[in-house]
């Protein structure tokens, strides 16, 4: 019986330890991240179907978490189908700002996903956006 309550108590020490551990790298996990942090409001849009030649449009709403200016340096599309427009002038911590894409389906069928790159000096250099839509033929 002795033996059990020590196996016993050993176990639970164990446990109470690592549950420590697991609760010290949760608050570690959750401190502020020094310097630009691009937090987007969603990463990926889907238009669904649309038809051949229609042009679709979607912005991208961002917020700098983190606690220097963000400056985005460049932002570039896998195809020239794409075309993103994004804010040249730095953006504030705790400042929003926005990128818009369009996408042109003109030559374009099936399912499309554009790839959208955003270069910056956050903690993250690179991130990116997607818009996916599926085109089919007009109906003319």
């Amino acid at each position: 019986m002795k033996k059990l309550i020590l196996i016993f108590a050993m176990a639970f020490t164990a446990f109470a330890v690592q549950a420590q551990n697991e609760t010290e790298k949760a608050t570690t996990e959750k401190e502020e991240v020094k310097g630009p942090v691009i937090t987007f409001d969603e990463t990926e849009k889907d238009f669904g179907e649309i038809t051949q030649g229609t042009k679709v449009e979607h912005t991208f709403k961002f917020t700098n978490t983190g606690t220097e200016v963000l400056r985005i340096s460049n932002v570039a599309a896998t195809c020239g189908c794409t075309v993103p427009k994004w804010p040249k002038e730095p953006v504030a911590p705790g400042k929003t700002g926005e990128i818009k894409v369009s996408f042109n389906s003109a030559g374009k069928m099936g399912k499309q996903r554009s790839v959208v790159r955003i270069y910056s000096n956050a903690s993250e250099p690179i991130e990116k956006v997607t818009l996916i839509s599926n085109v089919t033929k007009s109906g003319k």
